[in-house]
């Protein structure tokens, strides 16, 4: 079969492919008539703010405590020994959110038993709870809030005893 550029559909497609090529050779060089408005100032790669730095810490109950999130501070919560920065989720675990009382503390016990109580929370005055009391369905819960929170909010810390740090 030879290429017949009398037939209307081949010499349509003959055009079309020579004006592509063309366009890609010799591609316009004149300038836009206006400045697009979200590069009038220049434009910069940078972020507008970078994101605070977090490193990675040692916590006892005590001094993660403080990271409750009143007065729009961070918040952080610990479950199974791992410190989770939660402060992007303000709205479940601040001051009035839901998980409200996890904040600064240790909410192991509380996670794994689908538990909002106060009584969940070891005080942090008192050793660590060994969670020797779960149930193997509870521990399992435990952990898919460990996995759940590691995909979801920044791993900053490690929890241990109080006369440990």
């Amino acid at each position: 079969m030879a290429f017949d550029v009398g037939t209307p559909i081949n010499t349509a497609l003959l055009l079309f492919i020579l004006y592509s090529v063309q366009k890609i050779v010799f591609p316009s060089t004149s300038l836009p008539k206006e400045i697009p408005h979200e590069f009038r100032n220049g434009y910069s790669w940078l972020p507008k703010s970078h994101q605070p730095t977090v490193l990675f810490k040692t916590y006892t109950p005590k001094t993660l405590a403080p990271f409750h999130g009143k007065d729009n501070g961070r918040i952080l919560l610990a479950i199974n020994g791992t410190v989770f920065d939660v402060t992007a989720g303000r709205n479940f675990y601040g001051p009035n959110g839901m998980y409200g009382n996890f904040a600064g503390r240790d909410a192991s016990k509380g996670m794994a038993k689908q538990s909002f109580d106060l009584d969940m929370l070891t005080p942090i005055d008192q050793p660590l709870d060994k969670l020797t009391d779960l149930q193997p369905d509870e521990i399992d819960n435990m952990k898919g809030w460990v996995e759940h929170f590691s995909n979801k909010y920044i791993v900053c810390g490690k929890l241990v005893e109080n006369d440990a740090a």
